[in-house]
């Protein structure tokens, strides 16, 4: 499988996707920690089904020392144990801000309330920006049909 576009290849794309990654990489910058950031990527990733997002979010947790356990069970975390309430908190506001259109209303208050609870306005806005981030990229990633599995970490770094 490759790519429908190759985005680097592309003069006016690859300006676009470097501009794009620069509100990854302030995302990386804050103060939100490292393993719900890359918890919360992984799970918007799966719902919105971006196998090389998936790929590199799983292997950059891992690669950071994330436990093989917990990166099996983002996908069913409202049951797992593993999982602080922060990060509980964070999963549900990822859920709720990547179904957006399946909820009238959109976010609920007592979702952002749980977690406005274990987070600071700096880090909620870094929250709030990261699952916006990789709804978009998921879906560039999705419409472009970027293959997975050859992702090693650090890659964009």
């Amino acid at each position: 499988m490759s790519a429908r576009l190759d985005v680097f290849a592309t003069p006016g794309a690859s300006k676009l996707i470097k501009q794009f990654t620069l509100v990854g990489r302030l995302v990386v910058e804050s103060p939100l920690p490292a393993a719900t950031r890359e918890l919360v990527s992984l799970r918007v990733s799966q719902i919105n089904g971006c196998a090389v997002c998936i790929d590199m979010h799983t292997k950059e947790a891992t690669a950071a020392g994330e436990s093989a356990v917990r990166l099996h069970l983002v996908a069913a975390w409202r049951e797992a144990t593993v999982f602080t309430d922060a990060e509980r908190a964070a999963l549900e506001l990822a859920e709720q801000g990547t179904r957006i259109a399946d909820g009238a209303g959109g976010v609920p208050g007592d979702v952002w309330e749980r977690a406005a609870k274990h987070y600071d306005e700096e880090q909620l806005m870094a929250l709030v920006t990261l699952i916006a981030f990789m709804n978009t990229a998921n879906r560039l990633n999705v419409m472009l049909e970027q293959p997975a599995g050859d992702y090693q970490p650090g890659q964009f770094t």
